[in-house]
């Protein structure tokens, strides 16, 4: 008898799976589970620069902005890094296009998917309530669309994604481990303004808020 050698695919469970939150009628939120989530860590203006932005289509953002109208979005975090987001289930695929666009130049690109989980928050009480944990001015006209800033909120580190002006709409990318903290948190914030059930579970990236 021959041996069984297959091996089934591990279960994947969101660091939120679990939250269920009563939240005001003035705040959405869900859960963008398991996104691929790329660091490029290259020299701006160089030679490897110029491939990666070939093969992605753009130009990489400045500092402290993130480029959001194309599937694979980038996120600048830093003078020669970015996180590039895109669609679960698409790191091979893009480490594999990007490393071949980039050749013998240097750079590097690592699959970090698991390391954080991105939370969507919308809603016209969302400048109010970040502003309870974060020290950045959210003050509407002042947070522009495609604003990224890696930030602490409710002293947790996040890298905040303004995706329309207002805020209106921001991604929060924390830490898969302090993902239950931060949920825990904005539920606690919320208190004083009543609260209904309106959080929603779905994993769709496109058109996501």
């Amino acid at each position: 008898m021959t041996a069984d050698t297959h091996t089934p695919t591990p279960a994947r469970f969101s660091p939120l799976a679990d939250w269920a939150p009563q939240l005001p009628a003035g705040l959405g939120a869900r859960e963008l589970p398991f996104l691929t989530q790329l660091t490029l860590r290259v020299t701006p203006g160089s030679a490897a620069a110029t491939a990666v932005e070939g093969y992605l289509g753009y130009a990489l953002p400045d500092a402290c902005r993130a480029h959001l109208d194309a599937e694979v979005k980038a996120l600048w975090l830093g003078p020669d890094e970015w996180l590039l987001v895109a669609p679960a289930g698409r790191a091979a695929e893009l480490t594999a296009g990007l490393r071949s666009a980039i050749g013998e130049e240097f750079a590097t690109v690592t699959d970090t998917s698991a390391q954080r989980t991105v939370l969507a928050l919308s809603g016209p009480l969302l400048p109010e309530i970040l502003s309870q944990g974060c020290a950045l001015d959210l003050s509407p006209g002042r947070a522009h669309a495609g604003a990224c800033h890696t930030t602490l909120l409710a002293q947790a580190g996040v890298t905040l994604v303004v995706r329309e002006a207002g805020p209106a709409a921001v991604w929060l990318l924390v830490r898969s481990s302090f993902a239950g903290y931060l949920a825990a948190w904005l539920t606690d914030a919320c208190t004083e303004y009543g609260a209904e059930d309106r959080t929603e579970y779905r994993s769709e990236y496109a058109g996501a808020t």
